[in-house]
C-alpha cells in the first residue's frame, strides 16, 4: 500500500516512518520547504525519529512540498496543526488548506484519514464538503475516516505500534479501509461507529488529564496557604490501589493537545446551548498556574531579602515535558515573561532546547549558570539534569516539579 502523509511534524513524521518501516512506500508533504530539504537529507527535526531511522527508510520515503504526488497514493493521512485562534476558538485553517489542495488531486478509491485533534463533526461537516469539491462523493467514490493521534513525545514504552488505534469511518466500508491501513503498523485497531465518536474520544482522553491536573494544581495552591506539603499528600493518596489515579502539580500544562482540547469541546458544545463550565474551568486553572509559580519565586526571594527586580533567575528546563525539547505551549514561556515583567534578569538551561527565540535566549552551561544566579527555578524535570547538584550549586532553589523530594536543604523551596 502506498501511503501519503500531509504534515511532517511531531505526528506526521513518526507515522510516515512507521509505514515505511512496515514496507509501504510513503509520500510526505509539508508546506515548510526547509523541513522538506532536511528530510531529503535524512535529517530529522523530531526527537522521536532519529536521523538513522530516516536513512534506513530513505528508499521508501519521499518528502515533498507538492500535493500532486499524493495522486498515486492508496491512502492519505492529514496530520496538520489545529491551534486555537485569538478568541480561543478552533483554527481549522490548516485542515481547510490541506483539504483544498488535496481535492484537486483526489481520485476514486482513495482513503483519506484525518488525525488532527478537533471537535466532533469536523470530518463530516468541514472536511467532507471540501474533498467533495473534487466531484467525488465520500463513502461512494472515496473513503473518509477519522483516527485520533495518540503520540506522546519522548515515550518509548507506548509507541505507534503498541498503542491501540481508534478508527471511525463515514461508512462501514470507510471504517474497514482505515482498519486495514492501520493494521499495517498497529498491534490493535479499535473501531467505533462514527467519525464523531472517534473525534470525541480524543478530546475525552486529554480533557480527563486536563481536569485532573487542574484539580491537583488548585490543591497545590490551597496546600501552600495551609502549610501542607502537596507532594506528601499526593504520595499518600497514591498508595490506594483502587479508585485513585495519580496526577502531579506543576507550573502549568504544555504540548499541543492538553491546553487546547478543552476549548475545542467547549466551542462545539455552545452549538447545543450547553456550557461546559467544569471543563472550561479546568483549562482556566491550568492557564493561571504560571502566575502562582511566579508568586512562589517572588516570595522565595523575598524571604532571603531580595526583590525580583534585578534578581538573576535561572530556569532549569523550559520544554513542556521532561526528556524532550518540545516547546509547544510550554508554561516556561509564560512564567519567564511574568518574571521579566517584574524586572528579573533571566537565563535558562535545557539539554534539549539550545535556543528559545521567544525569549531571545540560548541555553547556558549549568554549573556556571548556577553559580551566577540568585535563584534556580526547576520548571522541567529533565532526567539528564542532576537536581541534587542544582540544590548544591545554587544559593536558592524553587522546585516546581517535586523532583527534589527526599532532599532537605535550607535553600530549597518546593511547590
Amino acid at each position: 500500500m502506498k501511503v501519503g502523509i500531509i504534515g511532517l511534524g511531531y505526528v506526521g513524521l513518526p507515522l510516515a516512518v512507521a509505514f515505511a518501516e512496515a514496507g509501504s512506500d510513503v509520500v510526505g508533504v509539508d508546506a515548510d520547504s526547509r523541513r522538506v530539504e532536511r528530510l531529503r537529507r535524512s535529517e530529522s527535526d523530531v526527537e522521536d525519529v532519529s536521523s538513522d531511522r530516516l536513512r534506513a527508510v530513505a528508499e521508501r520515503f519521499t518528502a515533498t512540498t507538492e500535493q500532486q504526488h499524493l495522486a498515486g497514493c492508496d491512502a492519505i493521512v492529514l496530520c496538520v496543526p489545529t491551534p486555537l485562534a485569538n478568541q480561543r476558538e478552533p483554527d481549522l485553517s490548516y485542515i481547510v488548506d490541506a483539504a483544498t489542495s488535496l481535492s484537486a488531486v483526489l481520485r476514486e478509491g482513495q482513503l483519506v484519514v484525518l488525525e488532527s485533534t478537533t471537535y466532533p463533526g469536523t470530518t463530516r461537516d468541514r472536511l467532507r464538503p471540501i474533498l467533495e469539491e473534487s466531484g467525488l462523493a465520500a463513502g461512494r467514490d472515496f473513503h473518509l475516516a477519522f483516527s485520533p493521534e495518540r503520540i506522546d513525545p519522548g515515550r518509548t514504552d507506548h509507541t505507534i505500534g503498541t498503542t491501540p488505534k481508534v478508527v471511525g469511518g463515514l461508512t462501514d466500508a470507510c471504517r474497514d479501509r482505515a482498519i486495514e491501513l492501520y493494521g499495517l503498523i498497529c498491534d490493535e485497531v479499535v473501531p467505533v461507529s462514527t467519525p464523531e465518536a472517534a473525534e470525541l474520544s480524543k478530546l475525552l482522553e486529554n480533557i480527563f488529564r486536563s481536569v485532573n491536573i487542574a484539580l491537583v494544581n488548585e490543591l497545590a495552591i490551597l496546600c501552600d496557604r495551609m502549610g501542607i506539603d502537596i507532594w506528601e499528600v499526593v504520595e499518600a493518596a497514591s498508595t490506594k490501589p483502587f479508585g485513585f489515579m495519580r496526577f502531579d502539580p506543576g507550573p502549568g500544562m504544555g504540548g499541543h493537545c492538553l491546553p487546547v482540547d478543552p476549548f475545542y469541546l467547549a466551542f462545539k458544545a455552545r452549538e447545543y446551548d450547553f456550557p461546559t463550565e467544569f471543563i472550561e474551568l479546568a483549562g482556566k486553572i491550568n492557564q493561571a498556574q504560571p502566575h502562582f509559580c511566579a508568586e512562589k519565586v517572588q516570595r522565595a526571594l523575598n524571604d532571603v531579602g531580595k526583590a525580583v527586580k534585578g534578581s538573576r533567575i535561572l530556569l532549569v528546563g523550559v520544554s513542556y515535558k521532561a526528556g524532550v525539547g518540545d516547546m509547544r505551549e510550554a508554561p516556561a514561556i509564560k512564567l519567564a515573561n511574568l518574571l521579566r515583567e517584574l524586572g528579573a534578569e533571566l537565563s535558562y538551561h535545557d539539554p534539549h532546547v539550545p535556543e528559545v527565540g521567544q525569549l531571545g535566549l540560548s541555553s547556558a552551561e549549568l554549573d556556571a549558570a548556577l553559580a551566577a544566579c540568585d535563584v534556580a527555578c526547576i520548571v522541567t524535570a529533565h532526567p539528564e539534569v542532576d537536581h541534587g547538584a542544582v540544590v548544591a550549586g545554587a544559593p536558592l532553589v524553587v522546585d516546581l516539579r517535586g523532583v527534589t523530594r527526599g532532599i532537605e536543604a535550607a535553600n530549597l523551596v518546593r511547590l
